[in-house]
């Protein structure tokens, strides 16, 4: 098997790759030929079949008398990437006369195809037979960068579109988890008789291919397709190697600990100047000085106005360079015209943070506004925090460093939006459920600030336990990424991903890069990073709200016990769309569940008491469901009746669960509620003594509990 290559490459593998560029870029070429791509794999430990190039018929048929039929005859030109729709490909060649006719036919087909094409000859390829056909190639993401891909090879790979991404360079591990993510995954493991693939010999390659691409930035796309995986190894039937040779411009990127001082000010400022402060009802820059002030904050708040003297009972001062002593950040309160001057004073003051509240910049096409504004945050190292957004809170110091409602209820859960109108429900939402936050932060046009700053500072925030975060893009996926998959082991970090309808794939030289769907690349790197995704904005609120109420799983067995049948049902779906685990009920504990319920109820999982039990049956099943070891988290169905009302049944499973706690036993438990409005005081009590519990809804305890299941997992805790 070929074994996976050293990260550093020898000198001759660099002085090969170097000679087949230049060779390609003073061509004009924005490909390799198949021969120079063999030579590629072969240096990388990519595995392809025996092959030689004919420039004549009769070169063909030597070469293909020497590897021995049946062969694969295949054109050779830069301007023909498509083979096959060119009929520049023949199968099953069986004798030196079929090898000779195929030589002439493949010739006249590229002729007829492109008359200008620069024919090299035709590659006489040793005939792979048997196997599964699978793809493996890598494109470049303009967020992600180098990703590497896998699915099902062939014909099928663009009719089931069944593929996987990772960032490259993959780990081994990865890799093999990348033969997982695809629906086709038990294909690969033997069916109806078939042996399974050789597995390491796949991860092998995928391992190498992202070792390519990460070391040669100027491959843009690749593809291995079909690679024929048998029982004994794995051959890349034919390859493609797409260039670029234009030099990509590096998004400005500070170093974590450059992060993380600015953020500190930023997020945590001892002063704070507003620049257009307002003494009239209704501006923006009198809503942030209101909203500091009687919000609470109690560092120095110095108003900026060109004319007032004095601003709320605070003293004004004409330009924040006339500001004695230090400031942290400058909340921006005036049209988009003034913003530059304003900004270049604040560079020469010092100051740490820029927050642009203003719009009028790349939102509205005004690109080169905003380009302005970057560039005068570069000259004079300042972060920028918008422009186009409503500012920020964080709680912990009191500080409503925006022109929105203040917000006083203070938590663990750090929330982020990119669009005003969600930062608005995340406000709204957080005030009606009395959900506490550390902090919300509008983000806007992300001229600098971005996710993976606030990752940052969130992950070294002791006032933050979770992360929720609504975007529309990533100015910088592998930044985010890497910042992601450090702040997942410690804290969940939750992704809202607007945009997830697939506007038709990207134009693109490989099967890769045209199956290289936005939302496809997002699931699956946010997914590596240890992200848990929301697929709405309701999800997002909810697993903010949930995720830190409930204590983090031992293990996955999860067992349900409801008071009816029915919700028993909807709520063993729900866990079958959340990834969760349903216990297979031992028979020792399914008789321990029977003494409590009646003759007529279930045990099994569900357990179902029935709805005519009273209090006793609820507390005495949910205490035996936390006792036993075996059980991991609870999910409980709540059926409303007369015999145990909403508010009783509360009661009962607060002072089973705190019981229990008070033993030492803390699992996960979520509860769903049906009956009628009584149920919605009952699930808000539920909720305030850490049962996360909804009215009548199944689907969203379970969510949130899938939530908790997947951080878990992702952070290597269970």
């Amino acid at each position: 098997m070929t074994a996976v290559i050293d990260k550093v490459t020898s000198q001759s593998t660099k002085d090969l790759v170097a000679r087949l560029l230049a060779k390609a870029k003073a061509e004009g070429r924005d490909s390799l030929t198949a021969p120079e791509a063999k030579e590629l794999c072969d240096v990388y430990g990519i595995p392809v079949p025996q092959e030689g190039l004919a420039k004549t018929a009769d070169d063909a048929v030597k070469l293909a008398e020497g590897m021995g039929f049946p062969v694969v005859l295949k054109i050779v030109s830069p301007q023909i990437l498509h083979k096959t729709e060119a009929g520049g490909v023949l199968v099953g060649v069986k004798s030196a006369d079929e090898a000779r006719a195929g030589f002439q036919k493949i010739i006249d087909n590229a002729k007829a195809y492109d008359a200008k094409a620069d024919i090299h000859g035709i590659q006489v390829q040793q005939m792979l037979k048997g196997g599964q056909e699978v793809i493996v190639g890598a494109v470049t993401d303009p967020s992600f960068g180098k990703l590497v891909a896998f699915g099902l090879g062939g014909i099928l790979v663009e009719v089931l579109k069944d593929i996987t991404f990772r960032l490259a360079p993959v780990s081994r591990e990865e890799a093999l988890s990348m033969l997982d993510g695809i629906q086709a995954a038990e294909m690969l493991k033997g069916v109806r008789g078939s042996e399974p693939v050789d597995r390491e010999a796949l991860a092998t390659i995928l391992v190498n291919v992202s070792r390519l691409v990460d070391e040669v930035p100027e491959i843009v796309e690749l593809d291995l397709n079909p690679v024929f995986a048998r029982a004994d190894g794995a051959t890349a039937a034919d390859v493609r190697v797409v260039l670029d040779f234009n030099a990509k411009v590096q998004r400005y990127r500070p170093n974590e600990e450059e992060i993380l001082e600015k953020m500190n000010r930023i997020m945590k400022p001892k002063a704070v100047a507003v620049i257009g402060a307002s003494i009239e009802d209704g501006k923006i820059g009198n809503s942030v000085m209101k909203n500091l002030i009687n919000g609470g904050y109690k560092g120095d708040i110095y108003p900026v106005h060109p004319k007032l003297q004095e601003v709320l009972g605070y003293k004004a001062y004409k330009s924040v360079k006339d500001i004695p002593g230090d400031v942290d950040i400058a909340v921006f309160a005036i049209p988009a015209k003034f913003v530059a001057q304003a900004l270049t004073e604040v560079g020469e003051k010092g100051i740490a943070g820029a927050i642009l509240i203003p719009s009028g910049f790349a939102e509205t096409g005004n690109v080169e506004g905003q380009d302005e504004l970057v560039a005068i945050s570069r000259k004079y190292d300042i972060r920028l925090m918008g422009p186009n957004i409503y500012g920020f809170y964080y709680t912990p110091l009191n500080l409503c460093a925006t022109f929105c409602t203040p917000f006083d209820v203070k938590g663990k859960a750090a929330l982020s939006s990119q669009s005003g109108g969600i930062g608005m429900a995340i406000i709204g939402f957080s005030r009606s459920t009395k959900m506490g936050v550390s902090a919300i932060v509008g983000l806007g046009n992300k001229s600098d600030i971005d996710e993976d700053d606030l990752l940052t500072f969130f992950e070294h925030d002791d006032n933050t336990q979770i992360v929720a975060m609504h975007l529309e893009d990533l100015k910088d996926g592998r930044a985010f990424s890497e910042a992601a998959k450090r702040v997942s082991k410690k804290k969940p970090v939750v992704v809202l991903k607007a945009g997830r309808t697939s506007m038709g794939a990207r134009a693109a030289s490989s099967h890769t890069g045209a199956l290289a769907g936005d939302d496809k690349i997002y699931e699956d790197v946010l997914k590596q990073s240890g992200v848990i995704r929301a697929r709405s904005l309701q999800d997002l609120l909810q697993f903010a709200r949930g995720v830190p109420v409930l204590p983090t799983p031992k293990g996955e067995n999860v067992v349900i016990i409801t008071g009816a049948g029915g919700s028993g049902v909807l709520l063993s779906d729900a866990c079958v769309d959340n990834g969760l685990d349903l216990m297979t009920m031992p028979a020792d504990l399914d008789a321990a569940f029977r003494k409590f319920i009646p003759p007529f109820g279930a045990a099994g999982n569900p357990v179902d008491i029935t709805g005519g039990e009273p209090p006793s049956t609820y507390q005495n099943t949910v205490r035996l469901g936390l006792e036993d070891e075996r059980i991991h988290a609870l999910i409980l169905g709540y059926w409303h009746t007369i015999i145990t009302p909403p508010m009783v049944f509360a009661k009962v499973m607060v002072e089973v669960v705190e019981e229990m706690r008070a033993k030492g036993i803390d699992k996960p438990v979520v509860a769903s509620l049906a009956g009628d409005v009584q149920v919605e005081e009952a699930a808000d009590y539920l909720y305030q003594h850490g049962i996360v519990a909804y009215p009548y809804s199944t689907e969203t305890p379970v969510a949130v509990l899938g939530a908790k299941y997947k951080w878990a997992r992702a952070a290597g805790l269970l």
